[in-house]
Parts: structure tokens; sequence; C-alpha cells
């Protein structure tokens, strides 16, 4: 008698879809699991905010453009689909943030602007000596004793002072994000400063005591390694790849879920195509405020609406090598916030990633837009190349128009993980679980941003899939 297959189906094939349905394919092939599986995608390509242009030569990345080598899930699953000889790391150099009209290097031995290094911090023309004393305030000044979740910007002020935030702290923080410092939860987003303190009181002393230590000692000549990776042909390669490998998932381009409801134990998709799917499995990748507004009518996840997004752009410009003089070595720079300054950072991506630009070339990729400085993102694409071409003149000298300019807007696109962000994942989590079993959510929204958070997410749903299917 033949086993009646169980349907599971992933909703949205950003890379925390394209993990799950990767890694659900290669259990069923590998078990043996009677399951039928789908992915539904609404738009009519996969990867999400993943997406590369390739031309003439140049390897342009309009949304997340690399991933942390540290954090293991992205490579393996590139290896996995055989992208392992493609994987490209990062060239060092110096980074640099805008202050005052002039570019500073960020100080030797920072780690996400928390000095770690003495010397450095005091040659370091960043900060008056006013701030720097006032950020010394750091080994003498107590715990907090705040024990409930609180902005980044009231956690590093406590301990630095208003100078040292805003001219280092600020634009690292706020440039992974998107967001206010402000704003931003310190338990959602950087939980180990919080353990720093609690442990070591200080966190320069903390930083210092925990940073991971190199196994072999360098010389002052040696270069150091990149922490970042990427694919000789971008990040969309690993999409292309994988959508390759789905040869026993049934994949559904153009479709949306309109309607979830729930009949006994089984998930009850209504589609745009007019089908529906009664599922025993779904894992709900969607936007957050796409999966809260299938499930308002049940009252539930609406507390994912106190997760706010934030709108961006990205602007890359191609030149010839010989109409852009950079005064400083590197790779880079970020934009303090009290700058006359649009563009929030920019990338010296030929630089940074020689193998994506010709050798007689230059890309620069500037980022517009930010939580509560938004309105640029919505000007047309000549007037925001224009924007940032007058920004990159004060920094570099730029003669004559780019090649080509490519201009990304991803509006209402990242999440802010504003202070309370994991209450708020919890409640909905939990109320998944009571009404729906069946349905997991996961994504940038809610357990991190990062490439390999997604991935992580995808797999970890799709293993609360699978045990609640209870196959074995």
């Amino acid at each position: 008698m033949e086993v009646q297959k169980k349907k599971v189906v992933v909703v949205g094939a950003g890379i925390t879809g394209l993990a799950a349905a990767y890694y659900m394919q290669k259990e069923i092939k590998e078990k043996g699991l009677p399951i039928e599986l789908y992915l539904i995608e609404s738009s009519l390509r996969l990867g999400g905010q993943i997406q590369t242009v390739r031309r003439d030569g140049f390897v342009i990345e309009r949304g997340p453009d690399s991933f942390l080598s540290r954090k293991v899930s992205m490579a393996k699953l590139a290896k996995e689909v055989g992208l392992e000889d493609q994987m490209v790391r990062n060239a060092t150099g110096q980074s640099y943030v805008l202050v005052n009209e002039q570019l500073h290097p960020i100080p030797g031995g920072s780690i996400m602007g928390i000095p770690t290094e003495i010397a450095p911090f005091i040659k370091t023309e960043l900060f008056s000596w006013s701030g720097k004393i006032r950020a010394a305030g750091d080994f003498v000044i107590g715990r907090s004793g705040i024990k409930e979740d609180q902005s980044l910007g009231q956690f590093f002020r406590r301990r630095f002072g208003k100078e040292v935030v805003e001219n280092l702290v600020e634009p690292l923080l706020s440039g992974i994000f998107s967001g206010d410092i402000d704003r931003l939860s310190l338990h959602a987003t950087y939980p180990q400063f919080y353990e720093v303190e609690r442990e070591h009181r200080s966190l320069m002393l903390g930083m210092k005591k925990t940073k991971p230590k190199t196994t072999t000692p360098q010389s002052a000549s040696a270069k150091r390694e990149g922490i970042f990776l990427t694919f000789r042909n971008g990040l969309e390669s690993l999409v292309e790849a994988i959508e390759e490998n789905l040869d026993v998932c049934n994949v559904m381009k153009g479709v949306k879920v309109e309607n979830i409801e729930r009949v006994e134990d089984k998930a009850i998709l209504s589609l745009s195509n007019g089908k529906t799917l009664d599922c025993d499995g779904v894992i709900l990748a969607t936007p957050h405020h796409i999966s809260r507004q299938l499930f308002e009518k049940h009252g539930i996840l609406q507390s994912l609406k106190d997760i706010p997004l934030a709108s961006v752009a990205t602007v890359a410009m191609a030149f010839p090598k010989a109409c852009v003089t950079q005064e400083k070595e590197g790779t880079g720079f970020l934009v303090s916030r009290n700058g006359d300054y649009s563009i929030t950072a920019c990338t010296w991506v030929n630089k940074k990633w020689p193998t994506t630009t010709p050798e007689d070339k230059v890309l620069l990729r500037s980022f517009v837009g930010r939580s509560g400085d938004e309105a640029v993102v919505e000007l047309s694409d000549s007037e925001i190349e224009q924007i940032v071409l007058t920004d990159l003149r004060k920094v570099s000298k730029i003669e004559g128009n780019p090649l080509f300019t490519v201009v990304t807007r991803y509006k209402e696109a990242r999440p802010q993980y504003v202070v309370g962000h994991k209450v708020r994942v919890e409640k909905a989590k939990n109320e998944l679980q009571e009404q729906f079993p069946m349905i997991k959510i996961a994504g940038s929204a809610y357990e991190g941003a990062g490439l390999p958070d997604c991935i992580d997410q995808g797999v970890n749903a799709m293993h609360a899939v699978l045990a609640n299917l209870k196959l074995s």
C-alpha cells in the first residue's frame, strides 16, 4: 500500500526560503521521506534582494554584496551546490569615516567602533581630546544595571560619550541596519556587548580580552586576511545554483499566497492562480509585513506591525580609471550623520573586490537613505545620480560622468530591530505555534538580517516542520 505523501510548502524564495527548500529536498532524498515539496514565489525570479548585474566585465551587486566567513552556513550551502571554487575573499585595506569634510582612518584595533588598543585611539584625529578623555571613562564607569532592553545609542553614549558614538560607533552600527541607533535594540542586534559589560564592566577591556587570538604571529608587513566572502560572478551565482539543484521541488513563480486557513491539522493556502494547497507543513519566508497581513483576520502576528521598515538605495558608478583620483588608499568610507552629505557610505569596489572590475576601470558603490532620512530614495535615477556624484566629488577628484550607473531602490525593505524586538518576535512565534503549529516563520525580520543568519533560520524552520510531521 502506497504511503500518503505529506505536502510541505515554502513560501518566499529569498535566501531564507531557498535554503529551507534546498535542505528539505536533501532530507527527502537522503531519507526517502514521503513529502511532496513546493516553493512558491510571488515575483518572476528567485533570490529576493540578492541580484547581480553582469555588464561589460563588471560584476555589480544590487543588494547584499558579501557574507561573513566566520558564519559558516553560507559557505556550506555554496559547497553543497558546487560553488566552493568560486568563492573569493575581500581584499583588505584601510576603511575611513568622513567627518568634518575629512576622511579619517578607522583606528586600528576597533571592534564595531569599540577601541581595544590604546595607541591608535590616542593618535587618531577622529575625536577631540575632550572626546577621547570622555571615552576613557569606560575604564571606570560601572555596569549600567539595566536588565531590560535598551537602545544602542543609550548604551554606547553612557559608556563612551557623544563624540565617539557620533563619529565612529553610529556610522558603523547604523550602516549595517540602515537604522537609527537611538531606536535599534541592544538585545536583538548586539547582545554580546551587553554580556561583555555584565562580565567585564569595561567594554574596552572586555572586548580586548574576548577578541579572537591569531594562531600565528604576523609580521608588521604581513597582510591580514579579509573577513568577507562572495562569488567570482556575484552572489546571484548561489541563487542560480540552488535553483538548478531543486529537481524534486515544485517551483511556482509569479504566484502569491492570498489566504491561509486551518482545517484540523492542515493549513489551506489559497493562491493567486486560483488553486488551493492543503499543507501538512508550511515555512513562511515572506517579508514580515506580508506574513502579518495573512494572519490579520486570525488576530495573530500583529506584534510584527511594530517592526518598522527603512528604505534605502544603492548607486553603483563605473568610471575609467584615469578619471578618478583617490588621495587615500583603502576600500571605502562611512559618513557621519553630522556632515552635509546624502550618501551614508561608499565602497571602492575595485579595491575591495578586484574580481568585480576590469583593470582599467573604477567601480564606486554608494548608499543613500536610512531610517528617518529616506526622502532621497523617492527621487528619480538621474536626480539620485547627481546627488551621489556631487557628494563623491567632495571626497575624490572625479572627472566627467560615469560610463554607466546602476541605481537600485529597496523601498520599505530593511526591517528595523527596534527596542523590544525579541519580545515581539517571540510573541508572534508563540501565537503561531498555538493556532497554526504546522506553520513556521523565518527571515531577515526576525533573528538576524545577514545572509548566513537567514540561511540558519530557514534550516531551523525546516527541521521544526519535519519534527511536527512526525514521520519517524
